[in-house]
């Protein structure tokens, strides 16, 4: 019976995913745009990596929200090399998959999906002064990102980050349950991304989606911390729990961090819905859902973070 309901809830998850479209209705006022109109660094959306989320689709919300804050915003579809990435201010990363039909094909555990000069180019330009944005979701999402993530000393965990529970019911409830991270229960740290330019910039609470827990060095500073109840669910395949899968305690764990590397900057984040606008099987989902109403102030705070204008 726990296979079954597995399954069908593996099936459900597989069809949302076909049925995720941007919102092309999200659009929140940027007041004081950090540029004028595409006079801002250019930031590139790696789109080279078979990317869950692309320009043209589940982050067509991302690019329109940096555009009105007067970035130029262009998508790459090249591997990583030294030429690729020294025209970028910015390179955002966000949900790498590996050349396969689907997650459930994905051998365990998950391959890198990077190669060693790759992730060698991607260090070297961080160290020499670019900025990174690297955002790697739940199983296998994680794992896939898992080797660049350690090139600066972060541990990305490959596996679903849920509240703690106590059989299989509950377990599966938790994935419906928001997460949601405040200053107020300090799961969200002061820092000038939560602080902004102004006072209207500040950030008080946020919204995530699920996703991965990590661990960083202590040269980082962690965002978003997970609860004390939180667990992080460690399956073989994506998706397919059972009463054997390996659970780890990962309250106090990062979900969000960013750390200076180097000349340049690096941000870390194991939730990518929360950077999208999107509507799954008719309800919003990131930016523009229920209790994630300062997301987006999050976002271009974390972009002006990466770009230099906060400090």
């Amino acid at each position: 019976m726990i296979r079954l309901i597995i399954a069908i809830l593996l099936a459900s998850f597989l069809v949302g995913c076909g049925g995720q479209r941007p919102d092309k209705s999200f659009n929140p006022t940027v007041g004081d745009p950090a540029y004028a109109a595409g006079a801002g660094p250019l930031v590139c959306l790696d789109e080279a990596h078979n990317n869950f989320h692309t320009l043209d689709n589940r982050f067509w919300a991302f690019g329109e929200l940096l555009r009105r804050d007067g970035y130029v915003v262009e998508s790459t579809r090249e591997k990583f090399t030294a030429n690729v990435l020294e025209r970028c201010r910015i390179m955002v990363i966000s949900n790498a998959q590996l050349d396969l039909d689907g997650w459930g094909e994905y051998p365990y555990p998950t391959p890198s999906g990077f190669t060693d000069a790759e992730i060698d180019a991607v260090h070297t330009w961080v160290d020499d002064g670019g900025s990174l944005l690297l955002i790697a979701d739940h199983m296998p999402l994680a794992g896939v990102a898992a080797r660049l993530a350690s090139a600066f000393g972060v541990e990305f965990y490959d596996g679903f980050a849920v509240a703690g529970f106590e059989d299989a019911a509950s377990r599966d409830a938790a994935f419906g349950i928001p997460t949601i991270f405040s200053l107020e229960t300090q799961t969200l740290l002061p820092h000038p991304i939560t602080q902004g330019r102004t006072e209207k910039e500040a950030v008080t609470s946020i919204r995530s989606f699920t996703g991965q827990a990590f661990r960083v060095p202590e040269s980082a500073q962690p965002l978003m911390v997970l609860p004390d109840d939180f667990v992080l669910l460690m399956p073989e395949k994506a998706w397919e729990f059972g009463t054997d899968t390996t659970t780890i305690p990962v309250g106090g764990w990062s979900q969000g961090a960013v750390m200076s590397f180097g000349a340049g900057r690096a941000a870390f984040f194991g939730e990518a819905a929360m950077f999208s606008a999107q509507i799954t099987d008719g309800n919003p989902s990131g930016m523009n859902a229920p209790l994630a109403e300062q997301n987006f102030h999050f976002v271009l705070n974390i972009l002006h973070w990466l770009s230099g204008i906060l400090n």
